[in-house]
C-alpha cells in the first residue's frame, strides 16, 4: 500500500508547479466550485497511478492544481463511496495521496439529507461530529506509521478552530449556517423512515453515504479537518417520497461563498 501511495504522489507531483497547502472534496452537485480554481493542471483520476474512478453521477472524475483565493490548493471533483463497490481503503486513498504532496487541511463537502426538522433544502451545515454505522474503517489492517499512530484520537476529527472561523465568517457575510451531527450510512439506496427515526433519536442531523472514510484517515494522519454538508432534500419520512436532490442557486452561492472564505483565511 505505502508503495502505491507514493506512486501515485510521484506522478501528481512530476505534473505541477505548486505545492498544494490544501485540499478540498467537492460533493455530488458541488464541483463547480473548480471553475474557480486559477492556472489549473487536470488530472483525469484514470490517469493517476492506483486511483479509482468516479461512477457516481454528478462526479467528473478529475483532479484540479491551481490557485484558489490566493492559497494553492488541490480540488477533487468528484470522489469514491463505498456503494460504488470500493472499499473503505480505496475511497480514502486520495486523503493519504494528498498528505505525501505537502497538503495539511482538507476541506471535505457533500449533499445530504436532513433529519432535523429545523433544517431545509439548501441549507448549509457544518459538521461538528459524525456517527458512523459502519464495522470497517480504512484504517483497519496494518497500520502505516508514516502516516499516524495506531490509535488516533477522533476528539477533534472536524477541527474546531476552524469551525469557529467559519462561524465567523457566516455571521460577517450573512451566510446562514447550522452546525450538526452527520450519520454515515452505506447506500446506495436512502435511508427508510424508521432508520430516519432511529439516527435521529441518536442525535444526527444529517444522513448522507460519504465523507467519513476521507475525515478518519485525514485525521489519523494529522490533518485540520473542516466539513459542510449541502441539504438537497430532507430524508425518508420526513418529505412524502426522495424524487430527486435539489441544489438551490442560493444555497450554491452561499456554499461557495463561504468555502471561499474559508480558504482564504485558513492558517
Amino acid at each position: 500500500m505505502l508503495q502505491k501511495l507514493h506512486e501515485a504522489a510521484d506522478f501528481i507531483h512530476s505534473r505541477i508547479a505548486v505545492t498544494p497547502e490544501i485540499a478540498l472534496i467537492l460533493g455530488t452537485g458541488l464541483g463547480d466550485l473548480a471553475s474557480l480554481i486559477k492556472d489549473a493542471v487536470c488530472i483525469p483520476y484514470q490517469d493517476i497511478p492506483h486511483f479509482p474512478v468516479s461512477t457516481a453521477p454528478y462526479h467528473k472524475g478529475q483532479l484540479l492544481i491551481g490557485t484558489f483565493c490566493g492559497r494553492p490548493v488541490l480540488v477533487m471533483q468528484g470522489r469514491f463511496h463505498y456503494y460504488e463497490g470500493y472499499s473503505m481503503e480505496q475511497a480514502a486513498f486520495p486523503v493519504r495521496v494528498f498528505r505525501l504532496l505537502g497538503v495539511h487541511t482538507l476541506v471535505v463537502t457533500n449533499a445530504a439529507g436532513a433529519i432535523n426538522k429545523g433544517y431545509g433544502v439548501g441549507d448549509l451545515v457544518m459538521i461538528e461530529d459524525h456517527i458512523k454505522f459502519f464495522n470497517d474503517s480504512p484504517l483497519r489492517g496494518q497500520n502505516l506509521e508514516e502516516f499516524g499512530p495506531r490509535f488516533n484520537d477522533m476528539s477533534d476529527a472536524y477541527t474546531k478552530s476552524l469551525r469557529t472561523l467559519a462561524k465567523n465568517i457566516a455571521q460577517e457575510q450573512n451566510i446562514p449556517l447550522h452546525e450538526g451531527v452527520y450519520a454515515y450510512m452505506p447506500g446506495p439506496s436512502y435511508e427508510t423512515p424508521a432508520e430516519i427515526r432511529m439516527l435521529r433519536t441518536l442525535g444526527a442531523d444529517v444522513v448522507g453515504m460519504s465523507t467519513v472514510p476521507e475525515v478518519l484517515t485525514a485525521s489519523h494522519a494529522g490533518m485540520q479537518v473542516f466539513g459542510l454538508s449541502f441539504c438537497t432534500n430532507m430524508a425518508a419520512g420526513i418529505e412524502k417520497e426522495i424524487k430527486h436532490l435539489d441544489f438551490s442557486k442560493v444555497g450554491i452561492d452561499h456554499f461557495n461563498r463561504l468555502i471561499s472564505e474559508m480558504v482564504k483565511q485558513m492558517p
